[in-house]
């Protein structure tokens, strides 16, 4: 270990290995039924008459969240561009199809708050386990 000096300190490492592709493959569908959970959970504490909706800023940003992720990702040599562009861009392209569609708080909420979970999980268990010494 090297010397700490006084002004030394521990940081947390941010990348400790790759993201399995399975995980990143989960990312964008995790992330838009958390999302709608999230919207449907409060729908319903609030007695608000409207209904979560999906929508395209909601696949947009699952999909910008999946595009900014594949980086830190283990990808298979002959894919790795095909997959890391095509993927984000496909879960956009179901946003535009399905802009707009209304779906029920109860459902939102049954698919959503499990989701939620998952996502809690995913992260516990990919979390850097090491710090790193910064001078």
């Amino acid at each position: 270990m090297p010397p700490r000096g006084p002004h030394t300190r521990t940081v947390p490492k941010l990348i400790s290995r790759p993201l399995p592709l399975h995980v990143w493959l989960a990312v964008p569908v995790l992330f838009a039924a958390a999302v709608l959970g999230v919207t449907g959970t409060i729908g319903l504490l609030l007695g608000a008459e409207w209904q979560a909706t999906l929508s395209l800023a909601l696949f947009g940003t699952a999909a910008a969240v999946t595009a900014l992720i594949s980086v830190g990702t283990e990808w298979p040599r002959r894919r790795r561009v095909f997959v890391r562009i095509a993927y984000p861009i496909a879960f956009f392209t179901v946003g535009i199809v399905v802009d707009g569609t209304p779906v029920p708080a109860v459902v939102a909420v049954v698919v959503g708050l499990p989701a939620l979970v998952t996502i809690g999980h995913l992260c516990r268990q990919e979390r850097p386990r090491r710090s790193v010494v910064v001078d």
